[in-house]
């Protein structure tokens, strides 16, 4: 008998908070460049300050760049095409974020696969022109790096974010060497059936799941 690790990576391993937003305003300065027209540096890091509050809502990353587009057009009204921004607070995001999240995609005539294909290309792009400031921008919780470095027991990633991110992180941060395959990231399926997959297979009868 022994234990199977199933752990989550943002917020759990990782506080990535910083860097997704960050990337989410790259990446929307990408996705709509002409309402960051004149948009100048001090509206852009009130933006990333109101991130980290509303960022418990977010399940899947692409999600940050409908926030970053939000947060602008509360500030802004002249580019609203949502009447969700008008008189939104940040505790009106934390309080109907599943509610407005349809309505703003609708409105904005967003595609989720475009916005997914999009953030990963940004943070693509980041990686390969500035490694550093990057990695940088993440940082694991304490304890984390040891804890994972030296576990007797078999470790799964199962997490939202694209798994070469979380891999290159673990890496570059962590110095922990978790095999692909045992990264299961976004694209893979819901949580619930990755982690009943993990439990089903032959290798694994006779652990208990944590």
């Amino acid at each position: 008998m022994g234990d199977l690790y199933a752990l989550d990576f943002d917020g759990v391993l990782c506080d990535s908070c910083g860097e997704s937003s960050l990337s989410a305003v790259k990446a929307a300065k990408v996705r709509w460049p002409d309402l960051f027209e004149g948009v100048d540096s001090a509206l852009e890091e009130w933006i990333v300050d109101q991130m980290h509050i509303v960022r418990p809502v977010v399940e899947t990353g692409y999600e940050n760049l409908l926030l970053v587009r939000l947060l602008l057009e509360t500030k802004i009204p002249s580019i609203r095409k949502s009447s969700v921004a008008e008189g939104l607070t940040v505790d009106g995001i934390l309080e109907s974020w599943a509610k407005f999240k349809p309505v703003i995609m609708e409105a904005w005539d967003e595609d989720r696969d475009a916005l997914v294909d999009l953030f990963g290309k940004v943070r693509d792009d980041w990686i390969n022109k500035d490694l550093t400031t990057w990695i940088g921008a993440n940082r694991f919780y304490p304890g984390v790096s040891d804890a994972l470095k030296f576990a007797s027991s078999k470790i799964y990633i199962v997490t939202t974010k694209q798994g070469r991110f979380a891999e290159a992180l673990l890496r570059e941060i962590a110095g922990v060497i978790i095999p692909s395959e045992r990264i299961y990231g976004l694209g893979s399926g819901p949580k619930v059936e990755v982690l009943k997959l993990l439990q089903d297979k032959p290798e694994h009868q006779g652990l208990t799941l944590q």
